[in-house]
Formats: structure tokens, sequence, C-alpha cells
């Protein structure tokens, strides 16, 4: 009973950050975007929400609000997105689409998450978001520098060499995006998808 009661109090602390929510729609959809930090997960999202009405969660500033000093451990991990799936699906329930903003590296974690859309009857959009090592080490130090007020990523260049080893292949469909590119072609077929 105490585990499902920490939960609806988290997704309740999670919920009371969102800004105004969009206009419910028949079909809502879940974007999964996958990455490791500094591939421009947040830049991504940031410039899909220009075009389609969608809530962003964000897990690092949600992580934030449940942990005011995060500490990153596994334990912590665990309790902030199972607060994070709660309210996908809730919000997917409403009719409200949502991109999920995290690493999301492994399969059995975005398991998780399709498993959510399919019970919601959300389409199911994920994208892999990659750029050149060099360019995510200059993102990262730029991060370190506070050069971007919008990143609430505390990853730098050794979480992103540890987590590097951890990226599991995605078994469904999925778009592959180079942030070194123009992203604008993916973000024209995600919003086709969406509106259809």
């Amino acid at each position: 009973m105490m585990k499902a009661t920490r939960l609806a109090d988290d997704v309740g602390v999670l919920k009371q950050s969102l800004p105004p929510l969009p206009e419910p729609v028949a079909h809502p959809a879940l974007i999964v975007v996958s990455g490791l930090p500094g591939t421009g997960k947040s830049y991504f999202c940031r410039k899909l929400a220009e075009r389609i009405d969608l809530v962003i969660l964000e897990s690092d500033s949600l992580r934030k609000l449940l942990f005011p000093a995060p500490s990153y451990s596994k334990e912590e991990s665990i309790q902030l997105f199972r607060a994070c799936h709660g309210l996908v699906e809730e919000l997917l329930r409403k009719g409200i689409s949502v991109a999920l903003d995290a690493t999301n590296l492994e399969e059995h974690n975005r398991e998780q998450l399709y498993h959510i859309a399919d019970q919601s009857g959300a389409k199911l959009i994920i994208v892999r978001i990659e750029a050149p090592p060099e360019l995510v080490q200059q993102r990262l130090e730029g991060r370190a520098r506070r050069v971007d007020q919008s990143d609430h990523s505390e990853a730098d260049w050794d979480v992103y060499s540890k987590m590097k080893p951890t990226v599991q292949k995605i078994n469904r469909n999925h778009f592959a995006v180079d942030s070194s590119r123009d992203i604008a072609p993916v973000i024209d077929k995600i919003v086709r998808l969406v509106n259809r």
C-alpha cells in the first residue's frame, strides 16, 4: 500500500509542474526520445513542441522536483521513472500527447513505454537521437559553463562515457536523428504521423 501511495504522491508532484495542458485529442501520441546525454534530445523535443500540441516530460527537471539534491542512484531513478510512466499513462488516457525526454537507453525500460502506449491506444513514435562524440563533448563543456539556461541536465562527459556501453538496440521501427544535421525533415514526418 505504501508504494502505491508514494507513487500517487510522486505523480502529483510532477503533475503540478506541468504548464497548462493542450486540448485533448482522440488519438494522442507517445513520443519516446532516446539518446545519450548531450545528443540534443531536449532541443529536438522543444522543436517538435513548436509544431504540435504535446507535453514534454523532461526527466532531468522532473528528477529535481522529487529529489532536490539528486544522487542519481539506481533507486532514485527507479522511483523517478515509475512516477514519469504513471504520469505518461494518465496524460495519454486524457487524450494528451506526450514526449518523454530521457536517455531511455535500455530496451527493457522502453518496453514499459511500449506497453503504456498499447494499453492507452496511443500512437507510439520512437526517436533515437545521436550526434558525433566531438560535438557532444563541446555541448557538454558548454553545459558545464551553463551556456543554455533551458538545459536542466547535469550530465557531463564522464556520465556520457559511462552510459555509452549501456546503449541497446531499439527493437521497433524508429526514427534515427543525427542532431549535427538538419532535424526538420524528421520533425515534418513525425508531425504528419501525429496529425494523421
